[in-house]
């Protein structure tokens, strides 16, 4: 009964994404109380979403406070938790003191996972036992993935991946169950900005989000990537909004930014934004 009630929320969905919801909101209630690693996108807002209509004030959304984490990030997910009504809290993560991440290797993400997940698992414990769950779907296993590795590792479990849900089903579940952030692009850590083999510094990460910031001020843009390749800024925006850059005087305002932030050349990359860049070689 609770599970059909439960199911009442979701009706415009095609059969298949509700019998995908159906399964993954009864792995919720069987979990009895989780640990949300909430990043704040939209994958782990409709995974916090779906675990509170289940299990009601036995979630806990855990945020990682990061070097590699934009401060806006941080609000959002604070502000999301609050909508949603979800106990949120924030731990802290030193990645940078790890020299097996800061060097920038490609399985780079492996190392800040492992602490992640490591924190979570103490923060669970101390808290009498909740089961970890994050917000990784069904094509976020395709492809370069050493972060997903580390989780698993320490048993933190995905349950939209484990029902197959695709990132199109996501944001197609998330919009019939009105998140504010149905739309949002996807974001990940400033860090993947870098080019591997370049150590990651503080003043590096903070020269990207700066870059990126005033990118979006001036723009409006709305899917963003400053690659640092040491002196060289090359920016990628969504193809569909490349247009929004064809200016000369605008061009010329932001290649002053960002020599301002420390880079020697600023270049727009024609090709448009696409995920995963830096892991191919001709990048």
């Amino acid at each position: 009964m609770q599970l059909r009630n439960l199911l009442g929320q979701i009706v415009e969905v095609n059969p298949n994404l509700r019998a995908k919801a159906s399964r993954l909101l009864s792995d919720l209630l069987s979990c009895k109380r989780v640990m949300v690693a909430f990043s704040g996108g939209i994958d782990s807002t409709l995974v916090s979403y779906l675990a509170k209509l289940a299990l009601g004030e036995n979630v806990i959304a855990v945020t990682a406070n990061s070097p590699s984490l934009p401060s806006s990030e941080l609000e959002e997910a604070k502000k999301l938790a609050d909508q949603m009504g979800v106990r949120h809290m924030i731990v802290r993560t030193e990645e940078l003191a790890d020299p097996n991440y800061a060097s920038n290797p490609m399985n780079r993400c492996y190392f800040c996972k492992k602490e992640l997940g490591e924190k979570l698992m103490r923060l669970a414990h101390d808290l009498g036992g909740y089961v970890i769950i994050d917000g990784t779907n069904a094509e976020d296993l395709k492809g370069h993935r050493p972060g997903a590795a580390a989780l698993t590792e320490q048993g933190i479990r995905r349950p939209l991946a484990d029902v197959g849900m695709s990132k199109a089903e996501v944001r197609e579940l998330s919009k019939e169950l009105g998140l504010p952030n149905f739309g949002k692009p996807s974001m990940a850590c400033l860090s993947s900005r870098v080019e591997y083999g370049q150590i990651i510094t503080p003043d590096r990460l903070h020269r990207i989000e700066s870059s990126e910031n005033m990118i979006r001020s001036v723009t409006g843009v709305r899917e963003l990537r400053v690659r640092d390749h040491g002196n060289l800024a090359r920016i990628e925006v969504g193809k569909a909004e490349r247009k929004l850059f064809f200016d000369e005087k605008l061009l010329d305002d932001i290649a002053e930014a960002l020599r301002g932030f420390g880079f020697t050349y600023v270049t727009f990359d024609l090709v448009g934004y696409r995920s995963g860049s830096m892991n191919k070689k001709s990048d």
